[in-house]
């Protein structure tokens, strides 16, 4: 338009003035445009001024101050439609500049976005980032970004730039919150003043607010909302558009997706440590078990196969005074890590007092003192048997508390059932326990235990009775070393069904 008004000027010899008039009371006008180098000489004819209303952008006053070459009114007649139409296209240039301007930073929010949040696995951090970037290219004075978690069911605040006075976490059934409202309907919210919940929420009267559910939408379908965004107040006093709210719902999908993702990828760390964690605390319970075959007071073997990587079975062996062997077996209730802490701390106990006690009955009641409070805040019970061999003798003592598979196997091919004396320990009490007394033939009687787990994996394949498969190996086996009576027991269940039992697999074989 400046060349225009240059050429109109050498044309006709004139001398022009645009001005933006004042809206204040004895402000001055703003001048727009004045012929550069050139003042009103009073003896030329003019001046003559001209309201001039373009399409786009305010009221301008074209003054013509001078002509040389013809009369001012005719200039200003002639400029008149020119600057119009030039003011126009450039306030058209200047808005189509803008909207590119404005288009590009938010195409280059959506690439920083991505990059953000394809980078970084820490989500806190990387929604502190992007709030911040939100907020400023959205002209936003303050935000918030809260995401559900489904654990304490709440609305957690992941990030915030601007402190807008909130709580660290939101109940999503708050009826005076519009980020609750919008994660509950899953819709976005354009508010300012005129709503009373947005005047509480926002902390200005003034402020518009947008709220937009961050949602996650599965290829599978299924679209669900995991958070909310807020953007609360313009830096420039105005409202949210419906192109700011389509802007911010692009980027909560982005935000949703990797919500989702981190979501997924805490959870498989989880499960990994986890994972870990029991391999190691699995490691650690067969170490606690020991190595029967290497127990020098007696020839014995052992095996212990928990349905999990822990469980609850468990046998000790124990060298006692005048050439005695304590032996010991007994299944946690239930299984898994739970019964494994009981079995731990049984095993623990155990071996204290097999040393200081002077009976086998005495042994189950300092253990039942033991043990009774964490069976009974955990709903468990132990079922144990702990006999003590004296070959000088001749004679096995034992307490048995409830653990139904307990046999002396004779030489001539006998089983004698060594029965409970007493209920599983954490009902019967410390005081409830006995003991009872067999003969034992030195070097030739067989110590036959087991937990519930053996046989009741021979029933699940059809077999009957799984106790009476087990006592009709061990006495076809009898005169073999007891780790080949092991080898025999376990293989009756070879095959991988035992996998899928709900009870561990334990066995000890004692020639004392």
């Amino acid at each position: 338009m400046i060349d225009t008004l240059e050429d109109f000027e050498e044309a006709f010899g004139a001398v022009v003035r645009i001005t933006v008039p004042a809206t204040e009371p004895g402000a001055a006008d703003e001048v727009l445009y004045q012929t550069e180098g050139a003042e009103h000489d009073p003896s030329q004819s003019g001046p003559v001024t001209t309201t001039v209303v373009p399409h786009l952008g305010p009221e301008l006053l074209l003054q013509v101050l001078a002509a040389e070459k013809a009369p001012p009114r005719s200039v200003s007649e002639a400029l008149t439609p020119a600057i119009t139409q030039g003011f126009a296209a450039t306030r058209e240039i200047q808005f189509f500049t803008y909207e590119l301007s404005e288009r590009f930073e938010e195409i280059n929010l959506l690439y920083s976005i991505s990059e953000t949040l394809g980078s970084t696995l820490d989500m806190d951090s990387g929604a502190a980032t992007i709030l911040a970037e939100v907020r400023d290219v959205m002209g936003a004075k303050r935000g918030s970004l809260w995401v559900y978690d489904s654990r304490p069911g709440e609305l957690q605040l992941a990030a915030e730039v601007g402190d807008d006075g909130r709580t660290d976490s939101l109940s999503p059934n708050d009826p005076d919150t519009i980020t609750s409202m919008v994660f509950r309907e899953g819709r976005a919210i354009i508010a300012s003043r005129q709503l009373p919940v947005a005047e509480r929420e926002a902390g200005e009267t003034a402020d518009s607010f947008l709220s937009v559910p961050i949602r996650y939408s599965p290829a599978a379908g299924g679209s669900r909302t995991v958070g909310v965004i807020n953007l609360i107040g313009r830096q420039d006093g105005g409202r949210f558009s419906a192109a700011n709210q389509k802007l911010l719902a692009a980027i909560a999908s982005q935000i949703g997706a990797a919500i989702e993702n981190h979501r997924l990828v805490q959870e498989s760390l989880s499960k990994e440590r986890m994972a870990r964690e029991m391999e190691l605390a699995h490691d650690l319970q067969m170490k606690l078990i020991p190595d029967a075959e290497k127990f020098e007071a007696a020839d014995a073997a052992g095996r212990v196969e928990p349905t999990e990587l822990v469980g609850g079975d468990f046998y000790q062996l124990f060298e006692l005074p005048g050439g005695r062997i304590g032996v010991m077996l007994g299944d946690v209730s239930l299984h898994g890590f739970p019964s494994a802490l009981i079995m731990t701390l049984t095993m623990s106990a155990a071996g204290i007092y097999a040393r200081e006690a002077e009976s086998p009955a005495a042994v189950l009641r300092k253990l039942d003192d033991a043990l009774s409070d964490e069976l009974a805040s955990t709903e468990m019970f132990l079922t144990v048997f702990y006999g003590v061999i004296d070959p000088v003798a001749g004679v096995l003592t034992y307490a048995n508390a409830g653990h139904p598979h307990a046999f002396a196997v004779r030489s001539d091919g006998k089983t004698e059932r060594l029965t409970a004396t007493d209920p599983p320990v954490g009902f019967a009490g410390p005081d409830s326990y006995d003991e009872s007394a067999v003969a034992w033939s030195s070097g030739d009687d067989l110590l036959l235990l087991f937990t519930d787990g053996l046989p009741d994996t021979l029933a699940t394949r059809g077999l009957k009775n799984g106790e009476t498969q087990i006592l009709e190996v061990a006495i076809r086996s009898r005169f073999q070393s007891p780790s080949e009576i092991i080898d025999a027991l376990f293989e009756l269940s070879s095959d991988d069904s035992w996998s899928s039992l709900a009870d561990d697999r334990t066995a000890l074989v004692v020639r004392g």
